[in-house]
């Protein structure tokens, strides 16, 4: 069994400012944004939200099929960085800095520009377990807040720190690729996005790539520049 980078069995909360616990202190990202989150969902109303829509949206039907990549979205982040937590320091640092940038950027869009989506539709199609669980995921999860899409935002970073990582087997960064953009894709096709919202998050998910991997795009075009 593979040995974890860092022995965590001596931390504590206390020592979580010595060098080889500091990286931990990036968690409390989360709490920033969950604070924040819980502000725009319950204190803009929809009323004062502008609604997200394109063309594209008409064309693409409910398909609850599609909610197995939406919710894999969880087990992605979160056994992401639970394994670069135990194995890959340098890449939980990337990928956790990754996220908060989307989170920040994606907040500070939700409070200036609120948005929301009308796509959700009123009767489901068919009456199944999987419509039983989207039904329960629209109850808590409302459909403002949406334009950048954070699911699209997070799951770009998950494929960067993957795709860089150099002894992660190819079949693994495949499966990663094909599941990124399924779940980029799922985010419309169970309505809880526009295809506005997952256009909207490749700028974003651009500018986190430029701040976290700077140096290593510069020294990767820097040869190619001179040639």
């Amino acid at each position: 069994m593979k040995k974890p980078t860092v022995d965590y069995s001596g931390f504590r909360f206390s020592r979580i400012t010595e060098p080889r616990f500091r990286h931990l202190l990036l968690l409390l990202g989360w709490v920033g944004y969950f604070l924040l989150y819980y502000l725009t969902e319950n204190f803009i109303p929809r009323e004062s939200c502008h609604p997200m829509h394109c063309g594209l949206d008409d064309l693409i039907p409910f398909n609850e099929w599609f909610l197995l990549a939406y919710t894999f979205w969880y087990v992605l982040v979160f056994g992401s960085l639970l394994y670069f937590l135990l194995y890959d320091v340098d890449s939980f640092k990337a990928l956790q800095i990754f996220i908060m940038i989307t989170q920040a950027v994606a907040m500070a869009v939700y409070i200036i520009y609120p948005t929301r989506q009308d796509l959700r539709p009123e009767v489901f199609p068919r009456d199944n377990f999987l419509t039983h669980v989207m039904a329960f995921i629209y109850n808590f999860d409302t459909s403002t807040g949406v334009c950048p899409s954070l699911h699209v935002g997070y799951s770009l970073g998950i494929w960067s720190v993957w795709w860089k990582k150099k002894d992660a087997p190819v079949w693994w960064k495949a499966f990663v690729l094909i599941s990124v953009i399924l779940i980029c894709i799922s985010t419309a096709f169970v309505k809880q996005h526009s295809m506005v919202d997952v256009f909207a998050a490749l700028p974003l998910g651009l500018l986190a790539e430029i701040l976290v991997y700077r140096t290593y795009w510069r020294d990767r075009l820097r040869p190619r520049a001179a040639a």
